[in-house]
Parts: C-alpha cells; sequence; structure tokens
C-alpha cells in the first residue's frame, strides 16, 4: 500500500501497548508517517515515527498536543487493563475513564472529527448469556477495567446523539499478537503460552483446561479497527461498541493445536482469580451486527493462529 500524505493529522494515546504498537504501523502505512502521534507515558523501545510523552490524565497537555498538531482523528487506546485494574481500582478508573471524558470535551471544543474507543468483552458480565452474547443485553461488568469500558460506551451514544461526535467503538475479545507481550489482562495466557512453549517446553496456566473465552488475532483486530474507522458514516449505525468475534476456545484446545507443531510441550494449571473474572465473560460473541453493517469478518481460525504465531516467535 502506498501511504497517502492527505495531512489528516491523527493522534494515538496508549501507542506503546499491544494494539497500540501495531496499529500506529497500520496508520503510518495508510496516512503518512508525518500525520501519525504516537503518545505514551514511556518512550518506546524503537523508533516510530513522530512520538511525544503524555500522561493521558493530563488534560491541559491533551489540549497543547491537539491544538499543536490540529488533531482531526483520535485513537484512545491508553488504558489499565482487567486484572492489573483489581490492583488499584481508582487509578483504573481515572486512568479508563476520567481521561476519556475529559478527551470528548476536547474533542468538541477544538474541532476533532473522529474518535476511536476500544471497548472489550469485559463490558459484559455474570447477567449476559455467555453462549453466542447478542450485541445488545444487560451490562453488569464485574472490574473496574470493565464498568471503565461500559461507562465509556454509555458516553459514546451520549457524545452522538446529543452532539453528533463521531464516535467508533469496537468491544475486542481476547487479543494474541506476537508482535509485544500484553499488558495484564485475563487472557494474556493465549499469548504468554506461545513465548513459554518455544523457550521452556512447558507453561502453568492460571485458567483451568476447560475456560472457553472469545479470542483474536492479532492482525484480525488491527483489521477490524482499520475496517471500522474507513467505513462510511452513514453505515455505522451503533456508536457504543460494536461485538466482533474471531474464535474461542480452551486453554487445552489451544495446547493440544500448539502440540501439533511441538510434540514435547507440556501444560499445567493453577488457576488464580483470574478465573473467576473469565467466569463473568462471554464464550462466544455474535457479531452478525458488524458483519451486516461494515462486511466485518475474521480471516484467522484456530490452526492459522497457532501456526502464525509460532512462526513469528521461533
Amino acid at each position: 500500500m502506498t501511504a497517502s500524505m492527505d495531512n489528516h493529522k491523527i493522534l494515538i494515546t496508549g501507542a506503546n501497548g499491544q494494539v497500540g504498537s501495531v496499529l500506529s504501523a497500520a496508520l503510518r502505512e495508510k496516512h503518512g508517517i508525518d500525520n501519525v502521534i504516537h503518545t505514551d507515558i514511556s518512550a518506546p523501545e524503537s523508533e516510530i515515527g513522530h512520538f511525544e510523552f503524555l500522561n493521558v490524565i493530563d488534560t491541559d497537555s491533551m489540549r497543547e498536543l491537539i491544538e499543536t498538531y490540529e488533531i482531526k482523528e483520535i485513537y484512545h487506546l491508553a488504558a489499565i487493563l482487567s486484572a492489573n485494574g483489581e490492583r488499584n481500582p481508582r487509578v483504573t478508573w481515572n486512568v479508563n475513564f476520567t481521561s476519556y471524558l475529559n478527551l470528548l470535551e476536547l474533542s468538541l471544543e477544538l474541532g476533532v472529527q473522529k474518535i476511536f474507543f476500544p471497548s472489550t468483552i469485559a463490558v459484559f458480565g455474570p447477567t449476559t448469556p455467555r453462549e453466542h452474547t447478542p450485541q445488545d443485553v444487560p451490562l453488569l461488568p464485574s472490574t473496574v477495567y470493565g464498568m471503565s469500558k461500559a461507562s465509556g460506551e454509555y458516553w459514546n451514544q451520549y457524545y452522538y446523539d446529543q452532539y453528533r461526535l463521531d464516535i467508533r467503538s469496537i468491544r475486542y475479545p481476547g487479543i494474541i499478537g506476537h508482535q509485544s507481550m500484553p499488558g495484564g489482562g485475563t487472557t494474556d495466557y493465549a499469548v504468554e503460552i506461545f513465548h513459554d512453549a518455544i523457550s521452556k517446553g512447558s507453561y502453568e496456566c492460571y485458567l483451568g483446561p476447560d475456560v472457553r473465552l472469545p479470542m483474536i488475532f492479532m492482525d484480525d483486530a488491527i483489521q477490524a479497527t482499520m475496517e471500522l474507522m474507513s467505513a462510511p458514516r452513514e453505515n455505522v449505525r451503533l456508536h457504543y461498541g460494536y461485538n466482533i468475534h474471531g474464535l474461542d476456545f480452551t486453554p487445552a484446545e489451544l495446547a493440544h493445536e500448539i502440540q501439533k507443531h511441538l510434540p514435547d510441550f507440556k501444560i499445567t494449571y493453577a488457576p488464580d482469580e483470574r478465573e473467576n473474572i473469565a467466569a463473568t465473560w462471554p464464550m462466544s460473541i455474535d457479531d452478525s451486527q458488524a458483519r451486516a453493517d461494515w462486511d466485518w469478518q475474521a480471516r484467522y481460525d484456530l490452526e492459522a493462529l497457532v501456526s502464525t504465531m509460532i512462526h513469528h516467535l521461533s
């Protein structure tokens, strides 16, 4: 793809994270390296283009960046994930939600045209049907992470209804990628297992063997994000957060597929508090609304995911 120098300035918060690092590259390729401003609270491990330090709870610094670069599109990826978030709920709320509400106000004031808000399956809870979870169900999240993202969804819809601010959102399942280690989520085992399988030949899983969760390969997650953000505005009928589904599996099923490539790999199980979180989340997702509105479709099944992960990490 040839990068287009379109002077459409984009700001990414949390650009060093698991999704941010990969999405940044895709956005640079599409819009040009000078049009994508990467931000995070620490410097990136490698040169990624135009980087600025930003603590997202610092509203004045956020305002300065939007004004200085005349930002028109924001991807607000900065967040503390589910397992880490339970260790300090108040900080998690401020980083995940208060910063976002301030960003919405700044966007109205400063003329930002489009926002991407990453939501999550953590917005669901014990009252949600766990198989083929529908698009519209009661939300009763069991973590501060899920609470912050559910609240963000409500404000997404409010700012669209009241001000017609073009906000687009995806409820990500667990994301599996080879580009970086994950950042403290309940589904992280599905990335850690590959690193340990290759380096040690074994893995101790913090979930039980039969805990089924919805997942998505990183390439599919990035594809979904880019497709949603480039879809015609009239096609985007939901602004709070679209369900998307890649695949679903248990730790035992994933281990079995890994053993097809690494026959000596062994897995053991030592469930901890993360299994209690997983027990309130869906096992599979109904993403028919995303398929209907912007032609979403995942490409990676379990076999393709495992072979691709082992190829890259080896």
